[in-house]
């Protein structure tokens, strides 16, 4: 008896160590088997991800994903689902990656594998050089400050965004309450501040790199208030359940910050290394 149980312990066991590997290399086989790694991220998030006039996707997450498809010998294909679907992870081998200018939290930790840091930029509030504009952060109190709908800035302006263990310092609130107002993208965001602070929203918390890049395109429309609210982490995502894939990332990414290649590319879009 004692045999037999030894014996289906083992078969168990040799079962689980061959569906444990099937597992890990799904997302390397499925890549190889299609020839193209598969990036996700926003359509409107300028300089990181944008479409130009070419109509292409370009900014510094695109080139970035371009060149861990060629480490990899392969292809790389960008798509743009709705950021909220993104950041709800179960991807369920629809995308492969997420070099997208996420911010990790403990909620999207459970359904995402929040792999490797890869640059850090503060958030801040933006507002409008018409209408009522807000003259400093504890202005925020009772307005109504636009966010991207399901990313961290509309988590930040609920206080429900915790991003402990992600190298993030205690976030600091200069209000209590806020009207939300979530936008499916950050470029409707900014159409609607164009009109005036007051008339559809008062401000909007963005990246401080995007709010230059904005403020740059269309001068005098709009500026950024005060100093930054905290400090915002970007890390490349994955779906859960790979740790050969996890791995991978993670080593591709530790050779490109060796030679040199992540400053590079943030230095060709941001204008200075933020990858540190």
């Amino acid at each position: 008896m004692q045999n037999k149980t030894l014996l289906s312990l083992a078969l168990l066991a040799g079962v689980a160590a061959v569906t444990h590997s099937a597992v890990a290399g799904e997302t390397m086989d499925r890549i190889k088997q299609r020839g193209a790694l598969i990036g996700v991220m926003d359509q409107a998030y300028p300089p990181y991800s944008f479409l130009n006039d070419k109509n292409e996707m370009d900014g510094m997450d695109v080139d970035l994903t371009k060149e861990f498809a060629r480490r990899l010998g392969v292809q790389a294909k960008i798509e743009t689902p709705a950021w909220e679907v993104t950041t709800a992870g179960n991807w369920r081998g629809r995308w492969d990656i997420c070099i997208c200018s996420m911010t990790p939290d403990a909620q999207r930790a459970r359904s995402l594998d929040f792999v490797t840091h890869y640059y850090s930029s503060p958030a801040v509030l933006v507002t409008s050089t018409n209408g009522t504009p807000l003259t400093k952060v504890s202005d925020m109190e009772g307005k109504k400050i636009a966010a991207q709908q399901g990313g961290s800035y509309e988590q930040y302006l609920n206080h429900t965004l915790k991003m402990e263990g992600f190298g993030a310092k205690p976030l600091v609130y200069p209000f209590k309450n806020v009207q939300v107002m979530p936008y499916s993208s950050e470029d409707l965001e900014y159409q609607d501040l164009a009109l005036g602070a007051g008339k559809r929203i008062d401000g909007l918390v963005s990246n401080l790199v995007t709010a230059n890049e904005r403020i740059k395109k269309t001068p005098g429309k709009f500026k950024i208030v005060g100093e930054p609210l905290y400090e915002d982490p970007n890390w490349v995502a994955t779906d859960k359940g790979d740790k050969e894939w996890h791995d991978t990332v993670v080593k591709i990414f530790d050779d490109m910050r060796k030679d040199g290649t992540l400053k590079k590319i943030s230095v060709k879009w941001v204008g200075s290394d933020i990858s540190r």
